[in-house]
């Protein structure tokens, strides 16, 4: 198999634990509670999206990872992490849910975005992401899906009558 191959695996399983993992347990846990409550850990989990930054470090990364998707996958990650401050800023208010969404839909474009770059656009090489090669095979399929329970969350807020 060659690196590429691997690291599709690698992405591949990390979704399906990661899946499991919120379905069964995360879910059931958030599904009931207010808004606010259940976005609150997540958002804390998104906090530390500024390791994306670590794609920029030469050593960490290879010095031949391409720029056209290390600037945006981590600079995409360092404002996705200012949006979950802003939004855990505002939690007792009126705009939260407004700030929520924001950082919700920055922050699954920005995933989408830096996969689509390393697959298509850039086609960086599995090998030059060095020792960042845990963050999209670990760490990026974990947020996917907690995107996804936000967008739930969020979708099961607009239906519940107002409190």
């Amino acid at each position: 198999m060659n690196n590429m191959q691997l690291f599709g695996i690698s992405v591949l399983f990390s979704f399906a634990a990661w899946t499991y993992v919120c379905v069964a347990y995360i879910w059931p846990a958030l599904r009931n509670r207010a808004l606010v409550v259940a976005a609150t850990p997540i958002l804390v989990l998104h906090l530390f999206r500024f390791v994306g930054a670590s794609f920029l470090v030469t050593g960490v990364a290879a010095p031949d990872l391409s720029v056209g998707f290390s600037v945006p996958a981590a600079y995409g990650d360092l404002i996705a992490v200012a949006l979950a401050w802003v939004a855990l800023a505002v939690r007792s208010s009126s705009s939260f849910k407004a700030c929520l969404l924001a950082f919700n839909l920055w922050g699954t474009a920005d995933l989408l975005y830096a996969f689509y770059q390393g697959l298509f656009g850039a086609r960086i090489e599995a090998g030059t992401l060095g020792a960042t090669f845990y963050i999209p095979t670990l760490y990026v399929p974990l947020l996917l899906c907690t995107h996804i329970i936000i967008f739930l969350l969020l979708a099961r807020s607009a239906k519940l009558p107002p409190r």
